[in-house]
């Protein structure tokens, strides 16, 4: 199964190798995004691509002020998770990537989000395949960044996925067993 091998394959970049990949590369990514299903068929998605240096460092100046706020003030389980695996407010692939995706819902169609998530699953898978890395990140407060990028107001960011030729050595997380996750008749 083609699939399961690219789902298996498939980790978290953070790191990219300075070369651009070509540009056709992230069309064809978005190409196979915009097939997912989506409720009443409305494909309520639009995916903003930034490779212009200074726009790129605007989003990482804005996101990484609201990631320094956040990391003051976060504790509890979800702040030693993040101390354990040494994540900070710094956010280097915001501009060291060769694209930012920006990832928006349309807001005025039911089940948007969902349909949107669905998208950037297909992306995910596709960019896999193309030999290309990515992160879905989520910045703090997004619509900081929808002002960055003079979003519309009936449009809602959900994820930057920076995009480039990974260069990113640290191994992909554990996957539960499917024995954990899978249950039959009931819960």
């Amino acid at each position: 199964m083609h699939i399961l091998n690219l789902a298996r394959n498939r980790k978290t970049v953070r790191a990219f190798l300075p070369h651009s990949p070509p540009e056709n590369l992230v069309l064809k990514a978005i190409e196979v995004a915009r097939e997912a299903p989506s409720g009443m068929n409305a494909q309520p998605w639009h995916f903003l691509i930034v490779s212009n240096p200074e726009t790129k460092g605007k989003i990482r100046e804005t996101c990484e002020r609201m990631e320094k706020e956040f990391h003051e003030k976060v504790g509890g389980e979800l702040g030693n998770w993040l101390k354990e695996r040494k994540f900070n407010w710094q956010k280097p692939f915001l501009s060291e990537a060769p694209y930012l995706i920006l990832v928006f819902g349309i807001r005025r169609y039911p089940y948007w989000l969902q349909s949107v998530w669905l998208a950037i699953g297909y992306l995910l898978l596709a960019l896999e395949e193309l030999g290309l890395g990515t992160v879905t990140y989520t910045p703090p407060n997004p619509r900081e960044v929808e002002k960055v990028v003079n979003a519309p107001e009936d449009l809602k960011l959900q994820t930057i996925m920076p995009v480039g030729y990974p260069a990113d050595p640290k191994p992909k997380y554990e996957r539960k067993k499917l024995e954990e996750i899978v249950s039959f008749e009931s819960i």
